[in-house]
């Protein structure tokens, strides 16, 4: 079979069954929707298949055949809409709130939140800064003040919408793109020390984000995010070795806030146990040694270095999410990459997935 020719196979199975068991367990964690309000079901349950699965399976499809060298030529622009487009959401009657997040544009029959596009186009631009000044990214000017200066932009849109989770999760893709583009270890060491410094001023300038620092070691506090981690570590207790079984999850009904959503993992570890949660994670895991295995066989630097962010996107926040629900990291309301509700995540992850075969189907041998 000629590899110019064909998408990786071994990746697009993992994919296929990330999907597949994600779409079973969002459909049980909905059940516990369905009981409270059978309207917020079927609205839930028509996103997630007709925007996340069909549209997604079309973007997919897409973004698998659209040449690299266009995307590249337009990574500038990429990124200027993405932006515009995500500071929509503080437009008077056009932005949705929630939670008190402004993370989404309301179009009437369908909402959909544009820092899912904006953390892909920022991967996209410094895939091709990066690649652009290959040859001088030691140098401070062409290295690592870009990388500061575009992190800096997407810190000032995702702050404003109260997203520090899907901020530091463009932050890990960015920075994981500069070490793969041939950074220098002292680079590297100055933006962890910036981003120590920095987390430490946002959790003194937005409680919030302290509070969930805090929770780690006070979830026994019934409140919040506290009460939030209590009942998924419940959860996750009672599904013990093998789980309940599929759709007998008791904490899905009235116990777990976002049963569908930011708490989906421990649903499925209530329903399939410790057995089947490692199944998943080494899905997960397949998922990411898979991609790296295909960036590291793409065609020139720029197919590499987006391959390296997407990856790195993917599998960061759906690692995030999981240690969040085992009290292993703090609660950042990230969904689990496949499986969350939320049909403009999974269109827009389907799509980077695309983005990933199509940089496998010009893999080198």
């Amino acid at each position: 079979m000629d590899k110019q020719k064909s998408v990786d196979g071994v990746f697009l199975g993992l994919v296929i069954a990330l999907i597949s068991v994600g779409f079973l367990i969002f459909i049980s964690a909905s059940l516990g929707i369905l009981a409270q309000d059978a309207s917020k079901f079927g609205k839930g349950l028509i996103s997630q298949i007709v925007l996340g699965l069909c549209g997604g399976g079309v973007a997919m499809f897409i973004a698998s055949r659209i040449r690299q060298q266009f995307i590249k030529k337009h990574a500038f622009w990429i990124l200027l809409g993405a932006i515009i487009l995500s500071l929509l959401v503080f437009v008077p009657g056009l932005g949705m709130e929630h939670g008190g997040a402004k993370r989404w544009i309301d179009l009437g029959i369908v909402s959909f939140q544009p820092g899912e596009i904006l953390k892909l186009s920022i991967v996209i631009y410094l895939a091709a800064w990066l690649t652009l000044f290959k040859r001088k990214i030691q140098s401070p000017l062409f290295g690592i003040y870009p990388l500061l200066v575009v992190l800096g932009i997407a810190c000032a849109v995702f702050i404003a919408q109260r997203d520090t989770g899907s901020f530091l999760i463009t932050v890990f893709a960015g920075v994981a793109m500069y070490f793969a583009a041939g950074a220098r270890w002292r680079d590297m060491l100055i933006i962890f020390i910036i981003g120590v410094i920095g987390l430490a001023a946002l959790a003194m300038w937005r409680p919030y984000v302290l509070d969930r620092f805090t929770t780690l070691w006070h979830h026994d506090d019934f409140q919040g995010s506290g009460y939030q981690l209590k009942q998924s570590l419940i959860a996750i207790g009672a599904g013990g070795i093998a789980g309940k079984g599929l759709g007998q999850s008791v904490q899905k009904f009235n116990y777990l806030p976002e049963a569908d959503g930011d708490s989906i993992f421990a649903v499925a570890g209530e329903e399939f146990g410790f057995i089947g949660t490692t199944f998943l994670i080494l899905l997960y895991v397949l998922f990411a040694l898979r991609g790296l295995w295909i960036s590291a066989h793409a065609a020139d630097v720029f197919s590499g270095l987006i391959a390296v962010g997407i990856v790195v996107l993917i599998t960061s926040q759906s690692f995030v999410n999981i240690a969040s629900m085992l009290a292993l990291a703090p609660l950042t309301g990230v969904p689990l990459v496949f499986i969350s509700h939320g049909g403009t995540a999974l269109l827009i992850a389907m799509t980077e997935v695309g983005v990933l075969l199509n940089i496998s189907r010009h893999r080198n041998a």
